[in-house]
């Protein structure tokens, strides 16, 4: 997940060095909503891993 939201936040960049603005907007927002849903993932893996590790 957060391979691909670098990849956004990349192609976002350089879209906008080349003055593409709206292409470097939709890109910078693919990539905050990518980076949220990994990092919210990423803790939800987290909590359940614990409670099953202390279960077995």
């Amino acid at each position: 997940m957060f391979n691909w939201a670098i990849t956004f936040l990349i192609i976002a960049l350089i879209a906008g060095m080349l003055g593409f603005s709206g292409i470097a907007g939709t890109a910078i927002n693919f990539a905050w909503i990518v980076f949220v849903a990994g990092v919210v993932i990423s803790i939800i893996f987290f909590v359940l891993g614990k409670k099953r590790a202390s279960d077995a």
